[in-house]
């Protein structure tokens, strides 16, 4: 991993090496990944439209980089895999390849990119535990009948709370009512193996940045019939295969392509695949187990300390990958997020994590279970490939001190 060793100075002008809990946001880059890159850059030439041998060596590199997130994908044989920039546009992507008059369905405890994107929303709210998801769904479903086609849209592991969906169930109750399923894989596929053709999954969304590979890079995958059959995502070269002199003479390409104009993002796609095959190439039994342990200590810590409440939306035994947000009563989140930095070379995270309706629900009913106010706001630590147990160990012994110090010092 790069930056494993990167030494940050301290309020104190001591130096320590950083202790990153910020995976969920921004996962550094793996050193594969950079090797990956490093190697292509001196061949750095035009994707699909050229006849040298650079030219053909990048045409290459990128049609295997997406071949290579098919096999980690678990792609069904006639899926698209389309690189994008990152989830978001992913989404909004599918948003603009909708059939006509789609009607998502989705819930309030989503990531914005999740929330926002589409045109016809019917959204849930924040279920209460697991029963509440699949019985709430179905109602949804039941009730919305023959109104067209209808589109789930869930994520696969929560950016706030870390907690992994049913999805492989959600697409099964989407699909005996005639939906399909669209899946923001963001936080989960860094952290578990994804299947789309044994959960289930109509359309998976993810972004290269979380994923070890931050060169700009995201992929949406899916069915092809919908997106075939949409407008081009962006209008340009490469998605034609002719434009005539009327502007009405334009016949546009069919799979990738058509969503893919003007000059794509090589070295993200490369990063991306890089990441992905070594990911898949690492024992996933012992990276999962590394983080369940790196997680449960970092939460009975949290535990442990009166003042501090763990947001999460279903019981406190869920499965979750390696993240967890919580809040201190009595403290602002920034301040605390600050002096860590500042004192103890942490990485850490502070506000509402672009899931504003969720975090502000689970923020109200961490201050119930305290029993105290809060200033509104979250902290949020994530663990990813890099972390250590010292970098837990430095995170609860840095809380510790900074809770116990009376504001204003």
């Amino acid at each position: 991993m790069l930056g494993d060793d990167l030494p940050v100075r301290l309020s104190d002008g001591t130096t320590v090496a950083y202790a990153n809990l910020d995976y969920a946001a921004t996962a550094p880059c793996l050193v594969p990944v950079a090797d990956a890159v490093t190697e292509l850059l001196p061949w750095y030439a035009s994707v699909h439209r050229g006849a040298g041998l650079a030219s053909r060596r990048c045409t290459l590199a990128y049609e295997q980089s997406r071949q290579t997130v098919a096999d980690f994908l678990d792609v069904r044989p006639d899926d698209h895999v389309i690189f994008t920039r990152n989830t978001t546009d992913a989404m909004n992507l599918l948003a603009r390849a909708l059939p006509p008059h789609t009607t998502v369905v989705t819930w309030a405890g989503e990531h914005h990119a999740n929330l926002l994107a589409w045109p016809n929303v019917h959204r849930l709210p924040v279920p209460a535990d697991l029963p509440e998801v699949t019985s709430g769904l179905t109602r949804a479903l039941a009730d919305l009948g023959d109104a067209g086609p209808v589109l789930v849209a869930v994520t696969g592991a929560s950016n706030v709370t870390g907690e992994v969906w049913p999805t492989a169930e959600i697409a099964e109750i989407a699909h005996r009512h005639g939906a399909r399923i669209a899946v923001d894989a963001a936080q989960l596929a860094p952290h578990r193996p994804v299947s789309m053709a044994s959960a289930g999954i109509d359309y998976l969304a993810l972004s290269g940045h979380k994923l070890y590979a931050p060169f700009g890079a995201g992929v949406l995958a899916g069915r092809a019939d919908w997106l075939d059959a949409a407008d081009p995502y962006l209008s340009g070269g490469g998605a034609t295969r002719h434009v005539g002199d009327e502007p009405a003479e334009v016949q546009w390409q069919t799979g990738p392509a058509r969503h893919e104009a003007g000059t794509p993002n090589l070295l993200g796609a490369v990063a991306l695949a890089a990441a992905c095959a070594t990911i898949s190439a690492a024992a996933p039994d012992v990276l999962a187990h590394h983080e369940q342990e790196l997680l449960a200590r970092l939460r009975d810590g949290l535990g442990a300390l009166p003042q501090v409440a763990e947001l999460r939306t279903f019981d406190a035994d869920h499965d979750r990958v390696g993240i967890v947000s919580f809040t201190v009563a009595d403290r602002r989140a920034a301040d605390i997020t600050h002096r860590l930095s500042a004192e103890h070379g942490i990485g850490v995270r502070d506000g509402l994590f672009c899931a504003h309706p969720l975090s502000r629900k689970l923020l109200a009913d961490a201050a119930v279970r305290l029993g105290r106010p809060t200033d509104g706001y979250a902290i949020r630590a994530s663990i990813g490939i890099g972390t250590t147990a010292e970098h837990v160990d430095r995170l609860l012994h840095g809380l510790r001190q900074v809770i116990n110090t009376p504001r204003g010092r």
